[in-house]
């Protein structure tokens, strides 16, 4: 793990990463029955994916490793900001709600980037 971080809670982006996913579980659980095995439950696997990548990756020994859990994180904020398009789309998610979550997830991005850039920079020391 990276100097300076104690633990993967250190970590800013996976707070709000836990944040975002907290807003995801809270949207979803207002869209309808029939979507309970579908797209709630891809949704929300995605969700709880960037945070637990993010985790996972603090958790490595080494660098490299860590930027590579941070691309899987953004592979899945990507996957559930599609998918909280397409709820958007069909009706399950007010575009107020909508844009608040995908705003969040648009953060989450650029920190994961920040991040990735940051360690690889120590990485080339």
């Amino acid at each position: 793990m990276t100097d300076g971080i104690r633990g993967y809670r250190d970590v800013l982006v996976w707070r709000k990463a836990m944040d975002w996913a907290e807003g995801v579980y809270e949207a979803t659980s207002h869209w309808p029955r029939d979507e309970r095995f579908g797209l709630i439950s891809q949704i929300r696997r995605a969700a709880v994916s960037v945070a637990s990548n993010i985790a996972e990756g603090a958790a490595r020994r080494s660098t490299g490793e860590f930027m590579q859990f941070l691309g899987m994180s953004r592979g899945s904020l990507a996957e559930a900001e599609t998918q909280l398009l397409l709820a958007e789309r069909l009706g399950y998610l007010p575009a107020s709600d909508a844009g608040a979550l995908l705003s969040a997830a648009e953060e989450i991005s650029r920190m994961l980037v920040a991040l990735n850039i940051s360690l690889k920079a120590k990485q080339v020391r």
